[in-house]
C-alpha cells in the first residue's frame, strides 16, 4: 500500500476510482504524450488499465507511481514516482523517477516538486541508491527537472520499445543514502 506524502502544495497518494477520467484526458492530449513512447495517445481503457498496473507494482515491488493532486482544490493532475524501467534493461536493477501531468498544471513547479518528494520517499524511506530518470532528447522541460533533481547525466541511448533517442539522468553516488 502506498504512502500518502506532502510537500508543499500537493499530495501524493494512492489511485482512487475518480483518477481513472482524468487520467484518461492527460494520456489523450497529444502535447503531453509526445515525448512518451512513440507519441502515441492512449485510449480511456488503456489509462485505466496502465492504473491497474501502477497499484500493482505497488504490491509487487514496495514502491510505484503516486496519483498527484494540488492539496488547496483537490484536483487530480498526474502521477509521479518510482517504476522499474522494463523497457531499458541496460539501466537495471535501477529504479526509475517518472512523471505525467496534466498540460494545465505545466510551468508552476508541480513536477520538480513532486518528483522531488516521491525521490526522498526512495532514498530515504525505501534507501534506494539505484535512481535513473528517463527522457526523449528533444524534451528540455524534463531534463531541467531531473536537473534540479540533482540527477546527472548518465548516457544517451535508444530506446527499444520505440526507436526514439533518450537520455539517461542518474543519481550520483554521493546523493544517495
Amino acid at each position: 500500500m502506498p504512502p500518502e506524502i506532502e510537500s508543499e502544495r500537493l499530495r501524493l497518494r494512492r489511485w482512487l476510482p475518480e483518477d481513472h477520467a482524468p487520467f484518461a484526458r492527460i494520456c489523450t492530449d497529444p502535447e503531453v504524450m509526445r515525448h512518451i513512447g512513440d507519441g502515441s495517445v492512449r485510449t480511456a481503457d488503456e489509462a485505466s488499465r496502465a492504473i491497474e498496473r501502477f497499484e500493482e507494482d505497488w504490491a509487487r515491488r514496495g514502491f510505484g507511481l503516486f496519483a498527484v493532486e494540488v492539496k488547496e482544490s483537490g484536483t487530480f493532475i498526474g502521477f509521479t514516482g518510482l517504476s522499474a524501467p522494463e523497457f531499458l534493461p541496460e539501466v537495471l536493477p535501477a529504479a526509475e523517477i517518472g512523471w505525467r501531468l496534466a498540460r494545465s498544471s505545466w510551468g508552476r513547479g508541480y513536477a520538480s516538486e513532486a518528483a522531488g518528494a516521491a525521490l526522498a520517499f526512495g532514498t530515504e524511506d525505501l534507501g534506494l541508491t539505484e535512481i535513473v530518470s528517463i527522457c526523449q532528447t528533444a524534451n528540455g522541460a524534463s531534463m531541467r527537472i531531473m536537473e534540479k533533481l540533482g540527477l546527472a547525466f548518465d548516457r544517451r541511448t535508444t530506446d527499444p520499445t520505440c526507436g526514439r533517442q533518450v537520455e539517461v539522468y542518474r543519481l550520483p553516488k554521493s546523493a544517495a543514502p
